[in-house]
């Protein structure tokens, strides 16, 4: 059996940036029915539906390259109880036009982590509610959030943390068994 292709999209752009390392380590205990790859969103201009008449190329190949996956994994941070704007951007620009949504009917799971102790809570909820919108099928459990996540690494960006390893390699076999009842 082929192993499921799914898109792995962090919320936060910044370099060094606390969910981008979480996102790493997914990769590093992905079971072999997952294959993941990082999707940059960073690059995506703003969205305004005055341009989908000859939408930008970064929306294009977007869109694109979306299309070749059946799954996405959201990595987020919290950003005043909601999620960065870059990732709202892309989900707009994914959720368009109108009857050419590159979301629709796609499983989806949310991981977020913040250096409070309520693990970006409030952006996991919002984005939820933005992902259902958009006709995603949003793994319901387990929900991932890892508050305190800035100790949780070493001074190299090594995680220390072996529950936590354990939570992701667990939370991508959830991930799978979700994708093979809610794929497209």
């Amino acid at each position: 059996m082929e192993a499921k292709k799914i898109a792995v999209i962090v919320g936060s752009l910044r370099k060094e940036s606390y969910n981008r390392k979480l996102a790493g380590v997914l990769f590093s205990v992905v079971p072999e029915t997952l294959k993941l790859e990082f999707v940059e969103i960073g690059s995506l201009p703003l969205y305004n539906e005055d341009l989908d008449i000859n939408p930008p190329a970064e929306w294009q190949d977007f869109r694109n390259k979306m299309k070749t996956f059946q799954g996405t994994i959201f990595v987020t941070p919290e950003y005043n109880r909601s999620i960065p704007a870059a990732l709202k951007n892309a989900v707009d620009v994914g959720s368009r036009p109108y009857m050419e949504n590159v979301w629709s009917g796609m499983p989806a799971a949310i991981l977020s982590a913040s250096p409070g102790a309520t693990g970006g809570f409030g952006a996991t909820h919002h984005l939820r509610q933005i992902l259902v919108c958009v006709n995603m099928a949003v793994m319901p459990q387990p929900e991932m959030y890892i508050g305190k996540v800035h100790g949780l690494f070493d001074e190299k960006g090594t995680l220390t943390s072996e529950n936590t390893r354990k939570l992701l390699k667990d939370f991508l076999i959830a991930f799978e068994t979700w994708t093979g009842r809610n794929g497209k």
